[in-house]
């Protein structure tokens, strides 16, 4: 891609970003989702897509990111904190720059950090789409444990984040509390909150029971829709686990999935080359 110097200079600004994402998006949609913040192709964007097919006929290349590009496949990315306004606005303008959407973070248990709390007016009125995304309980490569009342309420004073807290009434409350979030940072009824999940060698029946109880009491507020962000290891079983969850409910739609890939990454591979064709609407 071709930055400016001050894109270039924010880039080097902010090494946090922890993900580049292809996903494939519906026109007037967001995340893999009709209910999802309008990701508002860019104008800047499309013309330079335009230009880089066009170099790339004359010269004989491939110019994939701008093919997909053109042919409704949108890049995005997501970082932990907040890059700050002035270098989002240069990611979004730069001539060149093929960002469409950026990951939300909401504050949940696994991510205290608020900083992109109350910039969701900004970020859309720059032409940002949104994915909303939810830390919830992680295993973190344990076995969670079932602690005593006491003990889980001691450990609730010193921290929001344990593995031993995982479980289906954790998974409940954590519903409710990412659709108070979201909520609260003025996102519409209807639209998709990921929860990410971190990759598992092994999914713990705990595990199993969190997830599945986030997903279904989230159906059950009516409020947004639930989606999982999950590694491509944990995928196949997540969704199934998931699309029990909403059969279980009545709900027919299939389940949302944000599939971090492996180390093969490619921009121009479809978002659905993660390898999980059934589930995959994204892939990192």
């Amino acid at each position: 891609m071709s930055l400016t110097r001050e894109a270039i200079r924010a880039v080097a600004a902010h090494r946090r970003i922890a993900r580049v994402i292809w996903a494939a998006f519906v026109a007037g949609a967001g995340a893999c989702s009709g209910e999802a913040t309008d990701p508002r192709q860019s104008t800047v964007a499309t013309v330079a897509a335009d230009i880089a097919q066009a170099a790339a006929a004359l010269t004989g290349q491939d110019a994939p990111l701008a093919d997909d590009y053109a042919q409704g496949h949108y890049v995005g990315f997501d970082t932990h904190t907040y890059p700050g306004t002035a270098t989002m606005r240069a990611w979004k303008n730069a001539p060149g720059a093929p960002y469409s959407w950026v990951g939300y973070y909401l504050p949940s248990p696994c991510h205290a950090n608020a900083s992109w709390t109350g910039k969701r007016d900004t970020l859309q009125g720059m032409g940002w789409g949104l994915a909303v995304v939810y830390v919830g309980q992680q295993t973190w490569g344990k076995t969670p444990r079932r602690l005593a009342p006491s003990v889980q309420a001691a450990l609730r004073r010193h921290t929001r984040c344990s593995t031993n807290f995982v479980g289906a009434t954790e998974g409940a409350a954590n519903a409710d509390e990412a659709v108070l979030r979201a909520s609260n940072e003025g996102f519409q009824k209807g639209m998709i909150v990921f929860l990410d999940l971190e990759r598992m060698e092994q999914v713990p029946p705990a595990m199993r029971d969190y997830y599945r109880a986030w997903v279904s009491r989230m159906i059950a507020t009516g409020q947004y829709r639930p989606g999982i962000y999950t590694h491509q290891h944990n995928a196949q079983q997540i969704f199934s686990d998931v699309r029990d969850a909403f059969a279980a409910a009545g709900d027919t739609e299939a389940p949302r999935f944000w599939i971090a890939g492996g180390r093969d990454f490619d921009e121009g591979r479809a978002p659905q080359d993660v390898g999980s064709r059934s589930p995959a609407c994204g892939r990192v």
